[in-house]
């Protein structure tokens, strides 16, 4: 009897100790695969993904790269909240606003401080100012930098949103009907507004660069929280594409325009608006990010209860580019 109670006594805390270790693994273990969008409107993914700087890293890993296009922060959000990628290319406005929609999401890094957005209409229109935008058909992609955008320049001239008809488009969808005349404005985004500029003489009629939120990473707070390391692995890869930008603008446009399927000049036009000095987010970017929350409750989109404040602290982590950025 003793023997055999002996005996279950060291069963019992064998498997007490494989538990233990099975925890320990689980919660450092590492990914089969790192799943990221790159997108037209984030150089550094481009870059990123063709020299394979990330696979590179984690070559003797094993660890798989997988790519999927976002063709707008909207799309970048769905594949983050669907758990379709780990990582997502957003403008920080979108990113807070699906924030407050339960995304379990974590902006990291920065990308680029652009000013990729700005209202655009025909060279022969009668809209001039956006106080000509009252009774008008705007297109812009709801959620994305393009709308808020266009949100806070209602509100800034006074105007109510009512007053105006937005018309939810994809951007490049947006772009087209403009050019048929099927909208009077549009709430634009490069590489789309910059074509349409240099090759139908669009006009931007509103331009702020304040009113553009940064160009952020996100990263899934599962993904983070499971694999914290990969986070940096994945920063310090993104260094190497925003450092590579800086040293190399030539080259960097002509990738856009390979990507991107559009011409040189289009591509150097919306390089030319984009600021890559800065990499780990701060407390500029926390501000514009509330300034932002504060007009999309103004306009109905956040709930006036929310704490936007509080949204954007735990939405915005520098924690994973303070470690990864020298």
């Amino acid at each position: 009897m003793k023997q055999i109670t002996k005996g279950l006594f060291s069963l019992i805390l064998l498997l007490l100790v494989a538990v233990g270790c099975s925890s320990g693994a689980e919660s450092g273990e590492q990914p089969n695969k790192i799943r990221l969008d790159y997108a037209y409107y984030s150089p550094a993914s481009l870059a990123l993904k063709e020299f394979g700087w990330l696979e590179e890293q984690l070559e003797d890993s094993g660890i798989e790269v997988e790519w999927t296009l976002s063709h707008g922060s909207n799309k970048a959000l769905e594949f983050l909240n669907s758990n379709s990628v780990d990582f997502g290319s957003t403008a920080g406005a979108a990113a807070l606003l699906s924030k407050v929609n339960g995304a379990p999401i974590k902006n990291v890094y920065l990308t680029n401080k652009p000013e990729w957005t700005a209202l655009v209409t025909n060279e022969d229109s009668d809209v001039t100012s956006v106080a000509d935008l009252k009774g008008k058909k705007v297109a812009a992609t709801l959620g994305t930098d393009p709308h808020i955008f266009l949100l806070r320049a209602l509100d800034e001239e006074g105007i109510d949103q009512e007053d105006v008809e937005v018309v939810n488009l994809q951007h490049s969808d947006g772009a087209s009907s403009l050019t048929t005349g099927s909208i009077d404005a549009w709430a634009g985004l490069d590489p789309h507004m910059a074509k349409l500029e240099i090759e139908a003489d669009a006009q931007l009629f509103y331009r702020n660069v304040d009113f553009n939120t940064y160009g952020f990473l996100n990263v899934r707070e599962e993904f983070a929280e499971k694999h914290p390391e990969y986070v940096e692995e994945v920063i310090k890869a993104y260094e190497k594409a925003r450092t590579w930008i800086i040293d190399n603008p030539e080259e960097a446009a002509q990738l856009l325009a390979d990507e991107a399927d559009i011409p040189l000049d289009v591509a150097k036009l919306q390089m030319e608006r984009n600021d890559f000095t800065l990499a780990v987010p701060g407390d500029d970017q926390r501000e514009a990010l509330v300034e932002a929350g504060k007009v999309l409750q103004i306009s109905d989109l956040i709930d006036e209860d929310i704490d936007v404040d509080e949204v954007t602290d735990d939405l915005i982590d520098p924690s994973f580019a303070e470690n990864s950025v020298k």
